[in-house]
């Protein structure tokens, strides 16, 4: 059985097979229709969410299968006090595979350890989002027709912005691959990502705060909003959330074929004039997340000519310690090894969040 939890649990030839799928999903999506006939997924979203939820709804409805959840942690036994573990062990009797939305880093994983059912990390704090990333894949291939040899700028919260960490670490592994990374000092891309990710990769980056310098380099605009729910003091996040808005002006110092993508939702960041612009891909984006979905949960479910093999059990030395990350869910889940592993960094890094020991 295989979990999707970060975006390395997936090889290159598994993403590729992956996203070829979902493209013969959207050519012809009713050959597709009655796949998971007789299946359940059940959605466990402790926060709230639109376009992912929905979206993992709609895609094992259009497989012919059902959906089970609860979109907000008040209307779950969380609001008793209930652990992931416990509750994940419970879901496992009723579902057929689960997509886990929370708050807490590492929460997902946490319940892929107790699971007898496959479990998606559909986005835990301001860790991970994978299958995110999966539809910024497949968008970006579809735009470009290609995944190496981009450079991407990646613009707004780099700090709290799951997407851009998991896009990151999934982009890395295509060669030739550029990040411009744009944003301001108090939300660039935390050390983890350059340490463990950027920096081991020979990946080329650089950093800057002026989206209109980098525009005319770039092959792909990532757009994120910056995350009020993400900060600690709202005086921090009202001096920062107009840091970058994407104009028709700023549009017109980009490539005539630049892709621009957002994970949603948007605020201000991209005013409505760009959605005109034919290289504006967020709404292509969204669409393209059901189609992906649909081919994540075949594949988790083994439901498609070539399954997953399983993966072989991790090696890595883990290391019993404290982990200081208010973020993490060992702070809040009780009977949690605090398990830290060595980074290629020489760093201890723990195992739910990636925070430093």
């Amino acid at each position: 059985m295989r979990h999707l939890i970060n975006p390395l649990d997936f090889s290159l030839d598994e993403l590729h097979d992956l996203l070829n799928l979902a493209d013969d999903i959207a050519a012809a999506p009713e050959k597709y229709q009655d796949v998971c006939a007789h299946k359940k997924l059940a959605t466990l979203f402790y926060e709230p969410s639109t376009r992912t939820r929905l979206s993992f709804e709609a895609a094992m409805m259009n497989l012919g299968g059902s959906v089970l959840g609860f979109s907000s942690a008040d209307s779950s036994s969380a609001s008793k006090g209930e652990s992931v573990a416990d509750t994940i062990r419970v879901v496992s009797a009723y579902a057929d595979i689960a997509a886990m939305r929370h708050p807490r880093e590492g929460a997902p994983l946490r319940a892929s350890m107790y699971s007898r059912i496959p479990v998606i990390n559909a986005g835990d704090g301001g860790h991970e989002h994978p299958t995110q990333t999966l539809t910024d894949l497949m968008t970006i291939r579809r735009r470009c027709g290609k995944l190496d040899g981009l450079t991407i700028g990646l613009c707004g919260d780099l700090k709290f912005g799951r997407t851009v960490h998991s896009l990151i670490t999934t982009m890395v592994r295509y060669p030739n691959t550029k990040f411009v990374l744009i944003s301001p000092k108090e939300l660039r891309v935390p050390d983890y990502i350059y340490n463990d990710v950027l920096k081991p990769s020979g990946c080329r980056y650089v950093k800057t705060t002026s989206l209109e310098e980098a525009m005319p380099q770039l092959d792909v605009l990532y757009m994120t909003r910056i995350q009020r729910e993400r900060f600690a003091d709202p005086n921090e996040y009202r001096r920062l959330k107009d840091s970058y808005i994407l104009t028709p002006d700023k549009m017109a110092l980009g490539k005539p074929d630049l892709a621009v993508l957002h994970p949603l939702p948007r605020v201000n960041e991209i005013t409505l004039e760009v959605d005109d612009d034919p290289r504006a891909a967020y709404f292509e984006q969204a669409q393209n997340g059901v189609y992906v979905r649909m081919a994540l949960i075949m594949t988790l479910l083994g439901l498609t000519e070539k399954p997953l093999a399983d993966k072989p059990a991790s090696s890595r030395e883990l290391v019993e310690m404290h982990c200081p990350n208010p973020r993490c869910i060992t702070g809040v889940e009780e009977g949690v090894k605090h398990l830290f592993h060595r980074a290629p960094d020489g760093v201890l890094r723990c195992i739910y969040c990636e925070q430093e020991a």
